[in-house]
């Protein structure tokens, strides 16, 4: 078996990073946590195509690059829906800030133990989303 030296990882890095590069996409929209989101994704049921909106509140985002995901969080009935949408994905067709929540911190895993009114965040003004 043969040791890899730096001068190698260093090689595949750069062709890793070219790879991605040609993945990502460039129009991403500017959304924070706490923001409440349309996500537009492409569904694909046998030969047919069509388009679906998930409305809801941004509760996490992780990674970077190409494996970057936020987490959107919504209240159907009195079950909570949660769905991981990979960023740069090209089923994800657009996504739209439509208010924008005042959140103190990264990940809003808390919202998850509450129900009712409780789940709504305290509106902040902000000039990326479409209600002002």
């Amino acid at each position: 078996m043969r040791r890899m030296n730096t001068g190698d990882i260093l090689v595949k890095t750069e062709i890793l990073d070219a790879v991605e590069n040609k993945s990502l996409k460039d129009n991403i929209p500017h959304f924070e946590i706490g923001d409440i989101v349309d996500v537009r994704c492409r569904i694909k049921e046998g030969d047919k195509v069509r388009t679906q909106t998930f409305n809801g509140t941004v509760i996490a985002r992780r990674g970077r690059g190409i494996n970057e995901t936020f987490t959107v969080r919504r209240m159907v009935g009195h079950e909570g829906v949660e769905r991981i949408f990979p960023l740069h994905s090209p089923n994800v067709l657009d996504i739209t800030a439509i208010r924008s929540g005042k959140a103190r911190r990264a990940k809003l895993y808390y919202l998850r133990k509450r129900t009712g009114k409780s789940v709504r965040l305290a509106q902040r003004h902000s000039d990326h989303t479409v209600s002002k």
